[in-house]
């Protein structure tokens, strides 16, 4: 069965950088597609960043700021999030799907594992 641990996230100041990761066990990530999303209370899920076969997509808000890696001998995927704002605030969560298409990568309900959501906190 496949799973998904996160680790990372917290508080820090605007300007700041946090790292997140995101290891999944019961499969190797060879074949998935990989992705961090972000939900703030009221509204739905949204793309941070998605990376699968030779493409790598970012969210508006996050791109130019924000770096989806993965390491196939550790079986995690990480998130590098620099240049942090309070509006980067909310809960993040790793998503893994196996079989994604260039069509469906970047949506969330494509995924069918999610880890378990860790929380991330800007101040201005």
């Amino acid at each position: 069965q496949v799973q998904l641990v996160e680790s990372g996230g917290g508080s820090v100041q605007a300007g700041g950088s946090l790292r997140l990761s995101c290891a999944l066990s019961g499969d190797t990530i060879v074949r998935y597609c990989l992705g961090w999303f972000r939900q703030s209370p009221g509204n739905e899920r949204e793309e941070v960043a998605v990376t699968g076969g030779f493409s790598t997509f970012y969210g508006d808000s996050f791109k130019d700021r924000f770096t989806i890696t993965r390491d196939h001998e550790k079986s995690a995927h990480y998130l590098q999030m620099n240049n942090l704002k309070p509006e980067d605030s909310g809960m993040y969560y790793c998503a893994a799907h196996r079989g994604c298409t260039l069509e469906n990568m970047r949506l969330w309900k494509t995924y069918d594992y999610w880890g378990q959501g860790t929380q991330v906190t800007v101040s201005s």
